[in-house]
């Protein structure tokens, strides 16, 4: 066990937006409560204030670079950092950076961490070399079970040096209980909201393989059919980055289907836990499989139905027919780029009485409080570092967060 308290480095492109940066600053918090030190290498972004709150401690570094010779560079920094800062670990989240991290872990022979978190398109011999870097981790972390049985097929790697460690989820942010009526009023002002209006909601960042598209494909069905009157609205949220002419095909498709008063693209959102409170129902619309998926995972914790795509990790976070019976389920499943299945199940959401989506509802919360709790892929985590260094940081962290329990709302 080192004589110094256990320092952990993580390092990460961007802390912008995301399900990996989230869980950077989640691991910040964990390892620091445990009396560890976090050390976030990173260029730097929106959220790198939440790090030092955690009380990690960042230092700027060109960390998403994918020029191989500025990658050997970097390599040799990060080694000179890593022994420096007495790093006793390097724990990695994304490719460009990983190769960076691998080599400056091998030069300096500390212990190397990766997590998957994503279900990486591979095309060619050379990007597959490139995202191979995700799978050769010490200790390799996948997201999901999707995650990692694709590891496996892929890259051959033993099933001995993967870790399953789902997404957790922050019960105490994501709980209904804690959203003030306030909140949520301010919100559905923002959007233009009138009363009595249900919001279908489809969080996430705007990009093509998330599905917007077949979104308003299946409103316009509903809205043809004048299902439900003016009375549900689509709120398509999530973060453009940059992508303007996918944002102008969105909004060219939303008019010429007739939608300009029935959908609309509220951009990145602050406060998600009252957006989830303020939906009827979520979707999670995906084309492309998901390695976890934590939009549907988020909207069950703050007890709101979903409707999600059948692919991916998507089933092990929405319990649905047919693998449990309708008395269990927590959403449904509908088949990617399909937008009359999505209409068909967006009609049956949305017909709900309030006594059906008030039970959906706590089944859903129920079902992530039992597997994606927050504390619990903390825990992980750290134990994953603990088999590493033979520190005892989970055991730490158990004693400091003995006090946070999930449990469904009433």
């Amino acid at each position: 066990m080192p004589n110094h308290r256990p320092t952990i480095l993580q390092i990460i492109p961007r802390l912008d937006t995301g399900g990996a940066e989230r869980t950077t600053i989640e691991m910040t918090q964990a390892i620091t409560a445990a009396g560890g030190r976090a050390l976030v290498v990173t260029e730097g972004g929106r959220m790198v204030p939440q790090v030092t709150e955690a009380g990690g401690e960042v230092m700027t570094f060109n960390a998403g670079t994918k020029n191989p010779l500025s990658m050997l560079i970097n390599a040799r920094r990060l080694q000179k950092l890593v022994e420096r800062e007495q790093v006793d670990l390097l724990h990695a989240r994304s490719r460009a950076p990983a190769w960076t991290a691998l080599w400056a872990a091998r030069l300096s022979g500390r212990p190397f961490v990766t997590t998957y978190h994503g279900a990486y398109n591979e095309k060619g011999a050379l990007k597959r070399t490139y995202n191979s870097v995700m799978a050769r981790g010490d200790v390799v972390i996948a997201n999901s079970h999707y995650t990692s049985r694709l590891i496996q097929s892929r890259y051959g790697t033993p099933e001995s040096r993967i870790r399953v460690i789902h997404r957790g989820i922050d019960e105490e942010s994501f709980d209904p209980s804690n959203v003030s009526p306030e909140r949520v009023e301010r919100l559905q002002r923002h959007w233009g909201i009138r009363p009595g209006q249900r919001v279908v909601l489809h969080a996430a960042r705007l990009t093509g393989w998330k599905g917007q598209s077949v979104v308003i494909a299946a409103a316009a069905r509903l809205a043809q059919q004048n299902f439900a009157g003016d009375d549900w609205v689509v709120i398509l949220a999530g973060d453009a980055q940059g992508r303007t002419d996918y944002v102008r095909d969105l909004e060219q498709q939303i008019a010429a289907s007739g939608l300009s008063q029935r959908v609309r693209l509220v951009g990145h959102v602050e406060d998600m836990p009252a957006a989830y409170v303020t939906a009827h129902v979520a979707v999670v619309a995906s084309t492309e499989p998901e390695a976890f998926g934590r939009a549907a995972a988020e909207a069950e914790a703050m007890c709101c139905p979903v409707i999600a795509t059948d692919i991916g990790a998507t089933p092990e976070t929405v319990r649905a027919e047919p693998v449990v019976s309708r008395e269990e389920i927590t959403g449904w499943l509908v088949p990617p780029g399909d937008p009359e299945a999505l209409a068909q199940r967006l009609r049956e959401a949305l017909s709900l009485s309030e006594e059906e989506r008030a039970a959906i509802g706590k089944r859903a919360r129920d079902h992530v409080c039992r597997s994606f709790s927050l504390g619990a892929m903390q825990a992980a985590t750290l134990q994953v570092y603990d088999s590493l260094l033979g520190t005892r940081l989970a055991e730490a962290w158990s004693a400091v967060s003995s006090s946070r329990t999930c449990v469904p709302s009433a």
